[in-house]
């Protein structure tokens, strides 16, 4: 077995996997030289102090950091310092192998080869890898104003909510839309919170910025039609990104792949006023992004099924015929990450290596 199939297998133990693909191989060689592909094979997701990497490796501590030290400036392994001394982790496919190299704001002809390549591997395993088994890993958060003042709503339910309740807040281009551009939306739309933000920031992969511009920054992105997505537990998230249909490797996982557990809906659904509407068309033509809207006789019609709550429908209904309601059966969100990540891993038959790869 070579360096980058034992690295890969290493990598597949995440809740977000890294499935055996061609595809993938390729990647890896591409982001890999073989000898830093071999000092990762000494690492897990925590971060470790350099002096234990570069002991289990066998290599002089000086060398080692000389190396992690390379990677972590090209986003490729995890770096912080505390104490005045530096640690190294490893970072999963999603989110970090896929996004993080995208983020450092010039496109170069290997990430053009490296987008493609992406793209290709979500066909190729990595969108089934990500989805739920059953449990997903991220849920949609609904936009804000489309939920009614008188509606209980959960705080975990509230973009707002989860933005004023971090203590660092980072502001990064979408790596979705750089690497396919198959859309002209917005790209600078994606948060990252606490520590992966400051590592992000440190690396000029994301600017620092305040909770009132994140703020207009979500405004923003609903007036494109983006949907907010974040981590599916109940306590502090650790990222919000505001996907479109065409180029998100989440929203993907549905409107390209047709796996209905990539993500958790949130927990309402869009319903319609018939007699408010007047059947203009925009809901389904220019908002929904999942198509769970139709027009027939002049009238808005919702399937449930496909509706993921986002509502994106409800804001721009210049009748204000659309409304969100409260599902008859809500998805049931983890209350917090651990216990999210301990039920996917149990759920994928991965609790047990991810378990031995993190005490290692």
């Amino acid at each position: 077995m070579d360096v980058y199939e034992k690295l890969r297998e290493i990598l597949d133990t995440h809740p977000t996997g890294a499935p055996k693909s061609a595809v993938f191989d390729k990647i890896l060689r591409i982001l890999f030289t073989p000898d830093e592909a071999a000092i990762l094979l000494h690492m897990n997701f925590a971060p470790k102090p350099v002096e234990v990497i570069a002991a289990a490796a066998e290599m002089a501590v000086e060398e080692a950091d000389r190396m992690l030290g390379a990677m972590a400036d090209r986003t490729l392994v995890f770096s912080r310092e505390k104490g005045g001394k530096r640690s190294y982790g490893l970072l999963p496919t999603v989110p970090g192998l896929f996004e993080y190299p995208f983020m450092q704001g010039k496109m170069t002809p290997e990430l053009e080869k490296l987008g493609k390549l992406w793209d290709d591997y979500h066909s190729d395993g990595l969108g089934a890898s990500i989805a739920g088994n059953p449990t997903p890993l991220i849920r949609v958060v609904p936009v804000e104003k489309s939920v009614d003042a008188s509606l209980r709503v959960h705080p975990y339910e509230e973009v707002k909510n989860i933005i004023d309740n971090v203590d660092f807040i980072g502001l990064g281009p979408c790596a979705c839309r750089i690497s396919l551009r198959h859309c002209d939306k917005p790209t600078e739309t994606c948060f990252f919170f606490d520590a992966p933000a400051r590592f992000l920031v440190e690396k000029k992969c994301a600017r620092q910025i305040t909770r009132e511009e994140a703020h207009a920054v979500l405004k923003r992105a609903e007036e494109a039609g983006l949907v907010h997505t974040s981590t599916n537990s109940a306590d502090r998230a650790s990222f919000i990104c505001n996907c479109c249909r065409c180029c998100c490797i989440i929203l993907k996982g549905r409107t390209k792949l047709d796996i209905a557990s990539t993500f958790a809906t949130s927990g309402f659904l869009a319903e319609v006023k018939s007699e408010d509407c007047t059947g203009c068309g925009i809901c389904a033509d220019e908002r929904c992004p999942m198509g769970a809207i139709e027009m027939r006789d002049d009238l808005a019609l919702v399937t449930a099924e496909k509706c993921i709550g986002c509502g994106l429908c409800v804001t721009a209904c210049p009748a204000e015929a659309l409304v969100l309601v409260r599902r008859s059966e809500p998805p049931q969100i983890p209350t917090a990450n651990q216990e999210m990540l301990g039920k996917v891993l149990t759920e994928k038959g991965k609790l047990q290596k991810f378990t031995k790869l993190m005490k290692s």
